[in-house]
């Protein structure tokens, strides 16, 4: 009688709307809403959440949801990412468990709202919304930035979608869920004393892992690489606010142990929030006194290979990042900005930096930062190993946060570490106040110490440079720290306009080329061969076939432009790759400029500028300058700095598209005629223009200005089509 009992309650379902449900096996419909335990047939579900409440909806307490591996699937047939809406499962109650579902087609996959106890497994969120990103191999696009500095009313779902969001709930666990192929894993709202660990959230646009005033939670043992935006190698690495683990609005007392954040826009960013800095309303009674993400323990992860940092903390207090990997990461490998009490100890730094953004690089950045330790850390290769600056402006001084915390660069210690190779070992600009630096250990180092006039270090140390690797908390089977190390390097980040290449199936990147004497194309793939067939244009390919990975140069050595286009075939697969090359002779001549000649300001000082004798004078075949925050010579210098390049090119009678990307100004003539300008101070930004040209050769003119920063200056033509 017990067991018919029970299956009679499995098989319970209260019906709403247009829904029905069978015992030995359920099969829903839309708009089902599930409070009692339930195993579910397995198949595909197409169901759209036509309520907004959900497509499927589970309330109650106490139940056990089984789906056995079904789908349910929101999409429309050839509907984009971009168009999928609503919410796949809803769920609401005390101590439900949520298995083996598949969710996609979704703007939410699954959205669980006072939870306690709540126990998701086994569960796919693959394929959920992301945004187009109209960011190119040649150039970023500013709308393509995320903001997650407001969530209080789920900003984050209304605006970026989730693979799988929990709120205000305790208790939870979460394991063993993917997410691929959206724009956001796992998130969480005002979670506390749960579980997160052996997931798979990689491969999205955007966040990994997502954490919003939640506090004493353990995140341990998941996979979040690949969580990026806003990246093409060698060409612009901001990562336009996509990171592994973000961590947003006052999160205290989590433990982030043993996670893979690889290859990611940040690996882990943390920023204390708006309404912990006062720009939003606090509550009455609010302290802004260390009002920030404190007290986190990150404890041997993998933040490497990101675009930009490989942790950012900022404005953070008494937080720990222990035994860490910290490879090759754009900027720096750690940048805690106004950060206090910070212990970074035991963490391996190496080869970070490579493309800073102004002085910040290296190893370590802190600005105006109190009572940190950088002790026993081992950098290696580093544009810079420490570097610290401050103070902060006055009128920050005069914020709430400012004057509850009296932020500077004061009372640091950098002890018992090992430098090798760095560039710099310790950099100090600006004011900076009692800083140790004592029994570290340096070979082979560039300088050791680059200091402002009037900073110096203090050597005197007394139990300053003690650590303890502490006991913690970790669940999980898996060992993901390692475990793309196959995809290491930047290199390996390849955008396409719905996200990151994931390496599991084949592709050609890019797949459309304007390149000078000679270009290259890759065919990617998990494995097998490629051949071309198809082959068109006076070009030369090379190799015409060989096995995966490869590359292939396209290459030529007439004079003017050259159209071609090939087939890659990769097993059954088949992909088109064309674009244009162009042979020609570019004299360039720089010429440096002060303050007072800044050629926005007047005609007059741009003829002035080059009315003097070039600084430098070269002759190149192409132009595609991307300097970064480097210099086109040393005579030239990084800054304050102008650019003109001409050439003749013979071209037979058409339309074409001339398209620029520069930083700063920009203009282009053709046969002495302004075709593009865009005389400002901006961003790396493209700019285009389609004319129609004679046969013939045709004189091609640029004119260019850097005034500080970043700079780039490139330029291509084609066939307009």
């Amino acid at each position: 009688m017990r067991a018919l009992i029970k299956l009679l309650l499995a098989a319970a379902l209260v019906v709403m709307g247009n829904t029905w449900a069978e015992a030995a096996g359920l099969k829903l419909k839309e708009s089902a809403t599930i409070t009692q335990s339930t195993v579910i047939a397995p198949g595909v579900y197409r169901m759209a959440d036509v309520s907004g409440a959900g497509a499927l909806r589970i309330k109650g307490d106490n139940l056990v949801v089984d789906l056995q591996g079904a789908q349910l699937d929101g999409s429309k047939p050839g509907q984009a990412p971009d168009e999928f809406t609503g919410t796949g499962i809803f769920i609401e109650g005390r101590n439900i468990t949520l298995k083996r579902a598949q969710v996609r087609g979704y703007k939410v996959g699954i959205h669980a709202l006072r939870c306690p106890g709540l126990v998701i497994e086994d569960v796919e969120v693959s394929g959920n919304y992301q945004k187009r990103l109209l960011s190119t191999p040649e150039a970023e696009e500013g709308s393509d930035w995320i903001f997650g500095h407001e969530n209080d009313r789920r900003e984050w779902l209304e605006n970026y979608g989730m693979g799988l969001y929990i709120e205000r709930s305790d208790n939870v666990t979460v394991r063993r869920v993917k997410a691929w192929h959206g724009q956001n894993g796992i998130g969480i709202d005002r979670v506390a004393n749960s579980k997160f660990y052996d997931n798979d959230c990689s491969f999205l646009s955007g966040w990994g892992f997502a954490m919003w005033r939640s506090d004493t939670n353990v995140i341990s043992r998941n996979a979040f690489d690949f969580c990026i935006r806003g990246y093409s190698h060698g060409v612009y690495n901001r990562g336009q606010d996509s990171a592994g683990i973000f961590m947003f609005e006052q999160n205290h007392g989590n433990v982030i142990a043993e996670n893979s954040a690889t290859h990611d826009g940040d690996g882990f960013f943390g920023f204390a929030g708006k309404e912990a800095l006062g720009e939003n309303q606090a509550p009455e009674g609010f302290h802004h006194k260390r009002a920030g993400n404190n007290d986190n323990l990150l404890i041997g992860n993998d933040f490497s290979y990101a675009s930009a940092h490989g942790i950012e903390m900022t404005f953070g207090f008494g937080n720990r990042f222990l035994d860490n990997r910290v490879v090759g990461n754009c900027i720096c490998g750690v940048w805690g900005g106004l950060s206090q009490d910070t212990l970074i100890a035991g963490n391996g730094f190496e080869d970070n930096g490579e493309m800073g953004y102004g002085l910040e690089r290296g190893g370590v950045n802190i600005d105006s930062g109190r009572r940190n330790r950088i002790v026993g850390n081992t950098f290696l290769n580093n544009r810079c190993g420490v570097h610290l600056w401050g103070p902060p402006t006055a009128e920050f001084l005069k914020t709430p946060w400012g004057a509850a915390n009296q932020p500077a660069s004061a009372d640091t210690v950098i002890a018992s570490n090992v430098f090798k190779g760095d560039r710099v070992v310790l950099h100090l600009r600006g004011t900076n106040e009692n800083i140790v630096y004592a029994r570290n250990v340096v070979e082979n180092a560039g300088q050791e110490f680059e200091l402002a006039k009037g900073n110096q270090v203090v050597t005197e140390l007394g139990d300053q440079a003690d650590w303890q690797r502490p006991a913690y908390p970790v669940y999980g089977e898996t060992r993901p720290v390692g475990g793309r190390q196959h995809l290491a390097g930047r290199w390996n980040i390849l955008m396409t306009e719905w996200g990151p290449y994931d390496y599991t199936a084949p592709m050609v990147y890019p797949d459309k080329i304007s390149g000078y004497t000679k270009a290259t194309f890759r065919v990617l793939g998990p494995g097998g061969e490629y051949t071309l067939s198809d082959l068109k244009g006076r070009v030369q390919f090379t190799p015409k076939s060989g096995p995966l990975p490869a590359v292939v140069t396209v290459s030529s050595t007439e004079p003017g432009l050259r159209e071609f286009s090939a087939q890659v075939n990769v097993g059954k697969a088949k992909f088109k790759v064309g674009g244009t090359l162009l042979n020609a002779q570019w004299q360039v001549d720089f010429y440096g400029w002060n303050a007072n000649e800044d050629p926005r300001d007047k005609a007059g000082n741009w003829a002035q500028i080059l009315s003097r004798p070039p600084l430098v004078s070269k002759t190149v075949n192409r132009i595609d300058f991307k300097w970064g925050m480097g210099a086109p010579d040393p005579r030239v210098g990084a800054d304050h700095f102008a650019t003109v390049a001409s050439t003749s090119i013979a071209l037979p009678a058409g339309k074409y598209r001339m398209r620029t990307i520069s930083d700063d100004g920009l203009r282009v003539f053709v046969d002495g005629k302004k075709v593009i300008e865009d005389w400002t101070w901006h961003a790396p930004k493209s700019n285009d223009a389609e004319i129609a040209l004679d046969g013939g050769a045709h004189a091609v003119r640029i004119e260019h200005f850097e005034i500080d920063g970043f700079a780039q200056l490139q330029w291509r033509i084609e066939p307009a089509r």
